[in-house]
């Protein structure tokens, strides 16, 4: 029997997780928190943390202290109604290879005793259903990730948890699973929990973002809120004849200026009026300013900043 939903409870959430082998601590109070109806990218380099994170959520591991909370109810004391309601794909799935796509679904579908009528809905789902009857040794790679998230599928579970789906696709099995997830989440009301080391993958399609390093969660938020901490790092290009001169002429203004060029200064941007400030200055002082632009960090350069910060 399931457990009764807490309606107010993130769908996911974990309480100062930690986990360590042995001696040498691998997770230190990882607080995560999925929201219903989200598609949470988990992100960090790898040896972050990642899969051992995604086995703890499973029950697969054992944590050293804290807690797993499964729609609102502790994972340690429902754990098997609780992950009845989950679809997972670590690594690589497990499949038969003499057997076809279809016989693969059946076979899962029979041991965990999921009405019949599923195994045509999944394979429709993650677009095999024209493959169906081929042998799973003539799959790609991009196919045979689809066709193990067709037996996460089955139960039709309200969360899934995948590692690193896209690792090891070309660009055409990557933009496939990406649009695949997406329309999970669209289209079929599935919670989403994916990790990956790949900020741009992420960046196309998720919702909210986790940001995990060396065992610590450095930055947990909604997309935008990753994409504002680029804001806080912009900064200034001014392109003349001869920087130093420039920061010579106008040391108020270009006081945390740097020299990256004979005639090229960069500078935090502080405000629209500091730049209108400074143009200014330039021209009363007599200097010419060929370009004056404002430049944002990538989310890829906020990601490695943020993976930065921790260091051994």
């Amino acid at each position: 029997m399931r457990p009764a939903p807490t309606a107010t409870a993130p769908l996911l959430e974990t309480r100062d997780l930690s986990f360590g082998f042995g001696a040498r601590p691998i997770l230190h109070a990882l607080n995560l928190q999925v929201e219903p109806g989200s598609i949470y990218g988990f992100l960090g380099p790898n040896g972050a943390g990642k899969s051992t994170t995604m086995r703890l959520l499973l029950g697969l591991l054992r944590p050293a202290s804290g807690t797993v909370r499964l729609f609102g109810h502790d994972l340690a004391r429902h754990r098997v109604a609780l992950l009845g309601r989950v679809g997972a794909l670590i690594e690589s799935p497990s499949l038969y290879d003499h057997l076809t796509g279809r016989e693969n679904v059946e076979a899962t579908r029979r041991l965990r005793g999921v009405p019949a009528h599923r195994t045509a809905e999944v394979l429709a789902l993650v677009g095999l259903a024209a493959d169906a009857h081929r042998p799973a040794r003539e799959y790609s790679l991009g196919m045979r990730q689809r066709l193990g998230l067709a037996l996460a599928l089955l139960p039709d579970p309200d969360l899934l948890l995948l590692d690193e789906p896209t690792n090891g696709l070309d660009p055409t099995g990557i933009i496939e699973m990406r649009a695949l997830l997406r329309r999970l989440s669209h289209e079929q009301g599935k919670t989403i929990l994916v990790s990956s080391h790949l900020i741009n993958e992420i960046e196309k399609m998720a919702t909210h973002v986790g940001v995990i390093q060396r065992g610590r969660l450095v930055f947990q938020g909604s997309l935008p809120d990753l994409q504002r901490l680029q804001t806080g790092r912009a900064q200034l290009v001014l392109e003349t004849e001869n920087a130093d001169t420039c920061r010579n002429l106008l040391p108020r203004l270009l006081a945390e200026a740097t020299v990256a060029g004979p005639g090229t200064l960069h500078l935090p941007w502080l405000s629209r009026e500091h730049t209108a400030e400074l143009a200014a200055g330039l021209v009363a002082a007599g200097q010419p300013l060929y370009a004056l632009r404002q430049e944002q960090p990538s989310l890829e350069d906020t990601f490695l900043h943020l993976t930065e910060t921790i260091k051994e």
